[in-house]
C-alpha cells in the first residue's frame, strides 16, 4: 500500500476515533462538572470519573496531534511552510489540552476542599467557585479555536494540493471558518453559537469515510 493511501486512511481513523471519543467526554464523563448544583458540590463525589475524563480528553488532544504528524509529510511533499504550520498548530493543541484537563483537576480540588470544609465557612468557596470555573471554560474556548484553526490548514493543504476531492476540502474549509466563528464569539462577550459547529461534524464525517476508502492522492495524482 503506498504511503499515501495508508497515511490517509490513518488520518481518517484518527478522526473518527476523536469524535467518538468527544461525544463520550462530553456527553458522559464531564457531566457531574455541569449539573446541577454545580461542580462545588458534584466534582468530589465523582472524583475518579473526573480524574478519568481528564486523562481521556488529554488523550484525545494527543489524538488531534497525530493528525498532523501523519499528515506532516504529505503536505510537506508540497509545501514545507504549510506543513511546518500544521505541525506547529498541532503541537501547540495538545499544550492546551493539558492546561484545559489540568484546570478540570483543579476544580475536583476545590471540590474536595469545600466538602471537607466546616458549614459556616463554605461561603468563601464561592467566589473562587467563578474564578476556577473560568479557568478552565476559557482554556476550553482557546483550544477548541486552535482546534479549528489547526483545521483550517489542514483543509486549506487539502484543497490545495488536491489531496482529496476539492469539494469535499471545500466544505471543510467553509464548515471550519464557521466553527471557528461560533467559538470566537465568545472573545467577545456572547455565547458560542452552536448551529454553526454543527457543519463541521457533517465535513469531518464525510472526511474521514473517504479518506478510510480512498486515502490520500498520490502527488502523481494530485499534480494531474
Amino acid at each position: 500500500m503506498d504511503i499515501e493511501r495508508r497515511a490517509g486512511r490513518i488520518v481518517g481513523a484518527l478522526f473518527l476515533a476523536q469524535m467518538a471519543g468527544s461525544a463520550v467526554l462530553n456527553g458522559g464523563l464531564e457531566a457531574p462538572l455541569f449539573g446541577e448544583p454545580g461542580f462545588l458540590v458534584n466534582a468530589a463525589p465523582h472524583a475518579l470519573q473526573l480524574g478519568a475524563s481528564a486523562l481521556f480528553g488529554l488523550a484525545l488532544g494527543a489524538l488531534f496531534t497525530a493528525v498532523a504528524v501523519t499528515a506532516f509529510p504529505i503536505v510537506r511533499a508540497h509545501s514545507e511552510a504549510l506543513a511546518l504550520w500544521l505541525f506547529a498548530l498541532g503541537a501547540v493543541g495538545l499544550a492546551l489540552a493539558a492546561v484545559e484537563h489540568a484546570s478540570v483537576m483543579s476544580m475536583v480540588s476545590l471540590s474536595h476542599a469545600y466538602a471537607n470544609a466546616a458549614t459556616g465557612a463554605r461561603d468563601q468557596f464561592q467566589a473562587l467557585r467563578g474564578v476556577v470555573a473560568a479557568a478552565r471554560n476559557w482554556a476550553h474556548y482557546f483550544a477548541r479555536l486552535l482546534d479549528g484553526t489547526t483545521l483550517l490548514v489542514f483543509y486549506l493543504a487539502l484543497f490545495r494540493f488536491t489531496l482529496v476531492p476539492r469539494a469535499l476540502a471545500l466544505l471543510g474549509l467553509l464548515a471550519t471558518l464557521l466553527q471557528i466563528s461560533g467559538i470566537a464569539v465568545v472573545f467577545f462577550g456572547h455565547d458560542v453559537v452552536f448551529p454553526l459547529l454543527a457543519p463541521l461534524g457533517v465535513a469531518q464525517l464525510a472526511l474521514s469515510v473517504w479518506l478510510l476508502t480512498k486515502g490520500f492522492a498520490r502527488q502523481a495524482d494530485a499534480a494531474s
